[in-house]
């Protein structure tokens, strides 16, 4: 049975009676916890997963509380957030949070029914959880599954993006490529379901050596890239090379295998200093010559586009 929603009382102003009147108000329906000050508010924010906040602010003013509160929220904005008021502090209190980025908020008057708390609660709720499954919704139309990157159209986006701006504004990207040496023997000589749990370590492999700011998709089957922005070649080559070992260390035995499996990848990547390509197709296509001239070379191993001279170089 799924447990009832958790509400988090903020009652910073240290109203007990606000504790049983909440609890009173919303019933069995939902579960009640109480913090008394903001600094037990952020941690029990911290610890806890509230459907809705409600929030009796100390001090009541633009920004303050309630802005800490939003950042201890983090990226997850579908929290939704009460505040309490006195009702002739309602004007005030809407100048003061107009323009302040909170996520799906509401006011009640402090002396507002029971009835009327229960209705903007259920409300706020039900917000948040339409936000959140529409946010998940979203997240999966844009992220492989086996994954969690991005998909190809996704990051075909991502790519044209930061090659756009990375001309605007002359900064540096490099664009790596990666595609599992002899990973049909994989599925061939074992299963699809090794394969698969495979292309799920190299996801996590992926996902834990880039940096925030860096972008990650699955091209396809075992094709893997990477775009990084104001980065170098020499710190592109660095990442190149924790991708390589990293995936190296895959190798072993698998659960449910029967042998052991020897895993490893060709990585490929080109650089664009803000001015000299034409476009982020160039970049791909530098990128990928690069990875083809990994695979010709053994695998294993990680090449940059213009280390390669002569005939290699220009065939493209």
């Amino acid at each position: 049975m799924a447990r009832a929603p958790l509400v988090l009382l903020c009652d910073h102003r240290g109203a007990t009676s606000q504790i049983e009147r909440l609890q009173a108000a919303l019933g069995p329906e939902y579960r009640l916890v109480h913090s008394s000050n903001l600094r037990t508010s952020l941690e029990r924010l911290a610890a806890e997963a509230p459907a809705v906040l409600v929030v009796d602010p100390l001090v009541l003013g633009r920004g303050g509380e309630l802005i800490a509160l939003k950042h201890a929220r983090g990226r997850d904005q579908d929290v939704p957030l009460l505040v309490v008021v006195d009702g002739g502090k309602a004007g005030f209190a809407l100048d003061s949070l107009r323009g302040v980025e909170l996520g799906p908020w509401d006011l009640i008057d402090r002396g507002a029914s029971d009835a009327e708390f229960r209705m903007r609660v259920a409300r706020l709720a039900s917000e948040g959880r339409l936000r959140r499954e529409m946010r998940d919704l979203r997240h999966r139309a844009s992220h492989d599954d086996r994954t969690d990157l991005l998909r190809p159209d996704a990051f075909e986006a991502r790519l044209t993006e930061h090659f756009a701006a990375a001309r605007r504004h002359g900064f540096n990207l490099a664009l790596v490529l990666l595609d599992l040496d002899r990973f049909g023997t994989i599925n061939k000589e074992l299963d699809h379901t090794i394969g698969d749990l495979v292309i799920a370590q190299v996801g996590e492999v992926v996902r834990k050596t880039i940096r925030t700011e860096d972008v990650a998709g699955r091209l396809g089957g075992d094709e893997f890239a990477a775009v990084l922005p104001y980065t170098r070649r020499a710190d592109a080559a660095t990442v190149g090379e924790r991708l390589r070992e990293g995936i190296k260390r895959l190798s072993g035995r698998p659960v449910g295998a029967a042998q052991d499996v020897a895993v490893s990848a060709s990585i490929g990547f080109e650089t664009f200093d803000g001015q000299d390509l034409g476009d982020a197709m160039q970049l791909r296509q530098h990128a990928e010559r690069a990875l083809r001239e990994a695979k010709r070379q053994g695998g294993d191993q990680v090449v940059y586009f213009r280390s390669l001279t002569g005939p290699r170089r220009s065939d493209i």
